[in-house]
């Protein structure tokens, strides 16, 4: 069995939808070391979006037309970035709302790449917590699991930042679930 590393990701993007709207930037880091990270912005392949989109992270589509990485280029240097941090073992992506982030992460890799390092592991944050502490779907918000497992409530809408506050707080979730347990509480 291979070894796994966790590898939180967020993305910034034009809309809802892979496909119709463009990913234009990624923030990953390892989970057990958050301070080894990566960040890219990306050329919008897509001049569609939504103006919710587009106010939440501020990232604008004309900037990004100059000074974003084409998609095919930022894409292989993520995958580079994966294979480098994890070798020999399996990655594993972890996102808070998992299937809003791997669905264009997943997409871009095979539209641009023809596959995905990943290959289908993906593990959301919220569902974790939810099986875990044995709480409804309505308390995994950001707000209600930040309150047990960050100091405070973080959210910039940067991709960067926004993967490494995912980070602490699933390292909190594990260590969490591990003393649970050990002592049968």
């Amino acid at each position: 069995m291979l070894a796994e590393t966790y590898i939180s990701v967020d993305v910034e993007t034009a809309g809802p939808a892979p496909g119709l709207y463009a990913l234009l930037s990624i923030g990953a880091c390892l989970v057990k070391d958050p301070s080894t990270s990566f960040y890219i912005e990306l050329q919008p392949d897509s001049p569609e979006y939504t103006h919710e989109a587009i106010t939440i992270h501020g990232l604008s589509l004309a900037r990004l037309s100059e000074t974003g990485v084409p998609p095919k280029e930022a894409m292989q240097a993520f995958a580079e970035w994966i294979h480098l941090v994890a070798p020999e073992g399996r990655p594993v992506f972890v996102a808070f709302n998992a299937p809003f982030d791997w669905m264009f992460i997943n997409s871009y890799f095979y539209r641009y790449l023809g596959y995905n390092p990943f290959g289908h592991s993906a593990l959301d944050i919220k569902a974790y917590f939810m099986g875990q502490a044995g709480v409804t779907w309505g308390e995994t918000s950001l707000k209600h699991i930040s309150s047990h497992f960050l100091d405070e409530t973080h959210l910039f809408h940067n991709a960067l930042n926004d993967a490494q506050d995912q980070a602490h707080i699933f390292l909190r979730i594990l260590a969490h679930s591990q003393r649970t347990a050990e002592t049968g509480e």
